[in-house]
């Protein structure tokens, strides 16, 4: 009877997922099932200078009992000494990082953190000196990179110059955090390149790591990459040779295939399940720590006394003693503050009643002696279900006495409470935007940041960008994305089914080339951009839990998840919208005082009954 071969140690450690935006080609769900269906114990996930997906990759890994590795692929830059008199920028070198600890997770943030706040917008890169140093890097596992490696480029300049550069990467991570990393995607020079890192690591006493390079979850998505790569050079499909992938080798692999793939190294091999072991010891799902920040005056006494009689004193002020509104106002303090106690919520409200506080200051600078500053007009307002709390309105988060309107309080905080309570605030939008700028001035810059979103590929965006890669012509497209009705890029072959004048078309090679390329670019990532007004606040580093970059307006920063991602973190998002309508109120309560409608005094619009 023929053995059965075993098979062959193998835990993919270079992945990307359409979060390295016009790169990779799966969403991290397709990966995770990909990996299932081919028994992988563990799968990393290390998209291009950012954790934009990590946390969801995570939830999902252990969702379908697959060990996720929490990494990323840095750019880098100043690897090498300038030419003189060469004005040709350096192009950018790439490395593999993994997170091996809770620490190394916060170092790793850092690093991405510092990439993306020190580059331009367009083309993050860390200089290498930043990156190699000691204390920069503990607690992270360093894969010496792809093909655009230093290490290899030094390498490929000469035997020492090599030498040297892997010297620099090993007094940074040690021997035991260092891997040369060997990639076999059977490209033109693959294999030479593998024997030249191979024998460097044999000579240095390091150990090899063997990685796909993965950019899809399973060969046929190549063809979607390689549009991605060309929209992102802005070229068509035929003019993007240069810069596209050779093959479509960089898919998932089966363990057996890559066991082929390095037979001549099955160190290599044996040596990515030894990475996944030691990345074990951190879990992001469980291990960031994040705190909410302290209330101002919490080092004078607990939250819940300190809510308590703040609350009390309010009552006593906006109620007359011994009416009945008193004493229905009490009883529902009492109500409340019993199952904010339940949920530990107290620090949560007097932080938002600090954050109105601040919001108090900047309305007066910003309104200044002009009429509106005199007619009890409110810095911001709560809306939603948060005005039936009374604890919102004696901390001024609310403006609607819950008793006087006889508002039902279940609906935003009950015992069966399972995350923090919403609360929206709307300010005019130019307190809005001074109060962002001030939360970073008060809490630090390393400290908050505002959420993000990920604009995904919508029919009529697909239509222009994928017809345009595919030299499909312009007159057509627009047309066929102004007909179109479907919002979702998967209804494209019905929609050019549906309209006549693309019926026939929809046989054609190259627009069937189209729908198809639609229905698999459907709901991928097309960029990052700002969300509408959440923003985290907290009291470690937010910049250890989860990178932060620029964003598009100036002073403005965002941390690279989006709000599901930070809500599976467990951070408080707290919502900052601006609301049209208040500035129009401002305004109007400005232009009548100054037309004397109202006698010249300012309006009192807090006289106006509910």
């Amino acid at each position: 009877m023929p053995s059965v071969s075993p098979t062959p140690p193998y835990v993919e450690l270079h992945a990307h997922s359409g979060f390295s935006f016009l790169d990779g080609a799966s969403h991290p769900e397709e990966l995770l099932l990909k990996a299932v269906e081919l028994g992988y114990p563990a799968l990393a996930l290390t998209d291009h200078d950012g954790l934009y997906g990590s946390m969801e990759f995570a939830r999902g890994a252990r969702a379908h009992g697959i060990q996720p590795i929490t990494g990323v692929e840095l750019s880098l830059r100043e690897c090498f000494p300038a030419s003189p008199g060469d004005g040709v920028p350096e192009a950018a070198r790439h490395v593999t990082l993994l997170a091996e600890t809770p620490r190394g997770y916060a170092n790793l943030s850092r690093l991405v953190t510092r990439a993306r706040m020190e580059s331009s917008r367009d083309a993050p890169a860390l200089p290498l000196e930043t990156l190699l140093d000691p204390e920069a890097v503990e607690g992270i596992l360093c894969l010496t990179g792809c093909r655009r490696s230093p290490v290899l480029a030094a390498l490929e300049g000469s035997q020492a110059e090599g030498e040297e550069m892997a010297k620099r990467f090993l007094r940074a991570f040690g021997p035991r955090n260092l891997f040369v990393e060997l990639q076999e995607n059977e490209a033109r020079g693959d294999g030479e390149r593998n024997r030249l890192l191979g024998r460097l690591a044999d000579r240095m006493g390091l150990p090899v790591v063997a990685t796909g390079n993965v950019h899809y979850h399973r060969r046929e998505r190549h063809r979607l990459q390689d549009v991605l790569v060309a929209m992102r050079h802005r070229q068509t499909l035929d003019g993007s040779h240069g810069v596209r992938r050779p093959n479509s080798g960089y898919h998932l692999a089966s363990r057996e295939e890559m066991g082929h793939r390095f037979r001549g190294r099955p160190d290599a091999l044996a040596n990515t399940l030894r990475i996944a072991g030691r990345c074990a010891a951190f879990d992001l799902t469980r291990d960031l720590g994040y705190e909410f920040p302290d209330f101002a005056g919490s080092h004078r006494g607990g939250a819940l006394e300190t809510l308590a009689a703040v609350c009390l004193g309010e009552i006593g002020r906006r109620y007359e003693p011994g009416s009945r509104e008193e004493r229905e106002a009490e009883e529902r303090l009492h109500q409340e503050l019993k199952l904010v106690d339940l949920h530990n919520l107290a620090g949560f409200f007097l932080v938002y009643r600090d954050i109105m506080n601040l919001a108090r200051e900047v309305a007066r600078e910003i309104r200044g002696d002009a009429p509106r500053a005199h007619s009890s007009l409110p810095p911001g307002r709560g809306r939603g279900s948060s005005v039936s709390s009374i604890i919102c309105y004696l901390i001024g988060l609310s403006h609607i006495d819950p008793v006087k309107a006889d508002l039902f309080l279940g609906r935003f905080l009950n015992e069966a409470l399972r995350s923090v309570p919403d609360i929206d605030l709307d300010f005019p939008r130019e307190i809005r935007e001074e109060l962002i700028l001030r939360i970073y001035e008060v809490y630090g810059r390393e400290h908050a940041g505002l959420v993000c979103t990920f604009p995904t590929f919508r029919l009529r965006s697909t239509v222009r960008e994928i017809g345009r890669v595919l030299d499909l012509p312009q007159g057509e497209l627009e047309k066929l994305s102004k007909l179109a009705e479907h919002r979702s890029a998967r209804g494209l072959k019905e929609e050019m089914e549906r309209l006549p004048e693309f019926r026939e078309k929809a046989k054609a090679p190259l627009w069937q080339a189209l729908g198809a390329l639609a229905e698999e670019i459907a709901g991928l990532p097309r960029h990052v951009s700002q969300h509408v007004g959440g923003m985290i606040i907290s009291s470690r580093p937010l910049v250890e839990l989860v990178p932060l970059e620029p964003a598009a307006m100036e002073g403005r920063v965002l941390c690279q998840w989006d709000k599901d991602s930070c809500e599976d973190a467990g951070f408080i998002k707290i919502d900052f919208l601006a609301l049209g309508m208040l500035s129009a109120v401002e305004e109007c309560v400005d232009l009548i005082a100054e037309l004397g409608t109202a006698g010249g005094a300012p309006v009192e619009l807090s006289l106006i009954h509910i």
